[in-house]
């Protein structure tokens, strides 16, 4: 159990005990460092349950706090806010626990297994600015709860049926004609593609402008679609080869991002599941007509505004993305009965997965015990504060938007000319600008992203937190090429250790409320403090020259304590950390 948790849990019996009614104690972190690290407010919300002032009930918990041993100093503001300071062998101690253990002062919860689906790239399509935050908000995620000890499933889902793949399949007849997929008769050695993933990036917006301009070739989309989904030997076989040119694209994006998935699973993969499920809801009793439609009602007496129902089944026999979403579940259930299942996507889509979770567990597709989470995100948007765009108005390809940022990059990295694998890491560290300024937004709010700005080493940026940790692990490294030993810390010689000390206790609470949450802005937030608090002490404590070997082995153990954080928390982020900056 960490530290903090511990004295929490303590102080709460402590409290208990003497008939204070506090639910759970929380040294909450100081405001006001000069009265004290951590404060607590209780005091003012047990007034009224208590029938006294605040004051005389602080005075009461304070005389709780001074004998438990564990604070330094207990002082009361004048409306009855308590400020604490842990005692500083309590801070020693912690220190060296922390180098010694593998936790590294992380409590894990409860273990449970979670279903996470982000990703949602589209067969055949490049993928562009709109699926970054997905990808990196949901890698973020998968990693933050299995480092608190929870089973992640992921899986991307891609989205691998639909009127764009007739509009693919169209164009490539157009162009290939003589290919025997556009035969009537089936065969057992289907023609290779003269194809590649870079011509799917220009295929696609062809055929979609023709199908909007020529009413005739949308009809024979149409047709395309429904011949595919219908399961045309010839198509299927066509789409099955799209399909691995575009999904191997599409895992070679990702990879540059550091996201991978459990499963590379699409639409299509519930078919199976699809037919059973449709008839099982007629016979429960679960769909109804509507307009020629089959919908399950998921309106609630407390729905306060307009509720509409799931369609399952157009008028027309045929299935929705909902259906397909709903099969999703089923096999999701069957395979690997989770505990828990996490949508993320853009906040637009959260009227249609309340509708589908609710349409989940009136049906009994999801049990009551298994919960559903949808968690929105916002846009990332260009220094104009509009959607990021090619010049043509387009949506800009995130292999795109990653090469705009190696050319800041490369802009400002005139150390990195002789180096071997420079591009390697001038990569590495566009990935970390764009990341990071992904992840230090709120998730739901809308941000900008101005290439210039994130990749500083000066300011609040990705590569500001690599070349400070970076620097770290460089002094570290001449310190054992130097002999230097660090196995104890013994004493906190100047305050900056301290503030460094604070940091790493908080670590824990950090982690958990982002998992809470669902907020990566809050470990974002906690490793600029933590870092730039460390620029600080390595601006103050001369580390390799400093005289007294004492001193500087403490600071060497906190140096690794530091950098072992970074290093910890950077890969939560899904940042890679290079060699060299």
């Amino acid at each position: 159990m960490s530290l903090i948790k511990q004295i929490e849990e303590d102080l709460t019996k402590r409290m208990n005990d003497a008939a204070i009614p506090i639910e759970r104690v929380t040294l909450l972190e100081s405001k006001r460092k000069d009265l004290g690290d951590y404060q607590l407010n209780d005091a003012m919300s047990l007034a009224k349950v208590l029938h006294k002032s605040p004051i005389l009930i602080a005075e009461d918990i304070k005389k709780i706090l001074e004998e438990s041993g564990y604070f330094a100093n207990v002082t009361i503001a004048s409306v009855g806010f308590i400020n604490v300071s842990l005692k500083e062998e309590l801070l020693i101690d912690f220190v060296n626990n922390y180098y010694n253990s593998d936790d590294k002062d992380v409590d894990v919860l409860e273990n449970k297994k979670i279903f996470l689906d982000y990703g949602g790239a589209n067969i055949a399509k490049t993928l562009h600015v709109g699926h970054l935050r997905s990808a990196n908000i949901g890698e973020a995620l998968k990693r933050l709860t299995k480092r608190l000890g929870q089973e992640v499933i992921c899986d991307v889902h891609f989205g691998d049926i639909g009127r764009q793949s007739g509009m693919v399949i169209y164009e490539i007849r157009n162009r290939y004609p003589n290919l025997n997929y556009f035969t009537e008769e089936e065969s057992n050695n289907w023609d290779e593609l003269p194809i590649t993933a870079k011509d799917l990036e220009e295929i696609y917006p062809v055929a979609s402008l023709k199908a909007k301009e020529d009413k005739n070739i949308m009809e024979e989309v149409r047709l395309i679609t429904k011949e595919l989904e219908e399961g045309k030997p010839n198509y299927v076989a066509l789409w099955d080869k799209i399909k691995k040119i575009s999904i191997e694209d599409i895992k070679e994006v990702y990879k540059k991002f550091n996201t991978d998935f459990d499963l590379w699973e699409g639409e299509s993969d519930c078919y199976s599941y699809m037919g059973p499920m449709i008839e099982n809801l007629r016979n429960q009793g679960y769909l109804q007509k509507s307009e020629g439609a089959e919908v399950i009602e998921v309106r609630e007496d407390t729905d306060k505004a307009p509720m509409p129902d799931l369609v399952v089944v157009k008028s027309n026999g045929a299935t929705l993305y909902a259906t397909r979403e709903l099969a999703t579940m089923v096999s999701r259930v069957e395979r690997f009965n989770p505990d828990e299942m996490w949508y993320l996507t853009d906040l637009r889509q959260g009227l249609y997965f309340e509708q589908v979770f609710r349409a989940a567990h009136k049906t009994k597709i999801v049990s009551d015990d298994t919960k559903l989470s949808f968690f929105g995100f916002g846009t990332m948007n260009g220094p104009d504060g509009k959607p990021f765009k090619t010049r043509d108005g387009g949506a800009l390809s995130l292999k795109s938007l990653l090469a705009e940022v190696k050319e800041e990059v490369t802009a400002h990295s005139h150390n990195l000319e002789k180096e071997p694998n420079k591009e390697e890491i001038i990569e590495q560290i566009a990935v970390a600008a764009i990341k990071y300024a992904d992840l230090l937004s709120n998730r739901t709010t809308d941000y900008i992203f101005d290439p210039k700005k994130f990749v500083d080493v000066e300011g609040k940026t990705g590569p500001y937190l690599l070349y400070t940790t970076i620097r770290m692990k460089s002094l570290l490294k001449k310190a054992k090429e130097n002999n230097l030993n660090y196995e104890k810390y013994t004493s906190i010689t100047d305050e900056v250790e301290k503030e460094l000390i604070t940091l790493l206790l908080n670590k824990n609470k950090i982690l958990h409320k982002a998992y809470d949450t669902k907020e990566l802005n809050v470990i974002s937030d906690y490793l600029y403090q933590l870092t730039s608090t460390y620029s600080k002490f390595y601006e103050k404590c001369h580390v390799l020259t400093e005289n007294n070997k004492n001193t500087q082995e403490n600071w060497l153990l906190l140096t690794k304590n530091v950098y072992d954080t970074n290093v910890e928390l950077l890969s939560i982020l899904g940042i890679e950390i290079p060699e060299k900056m």
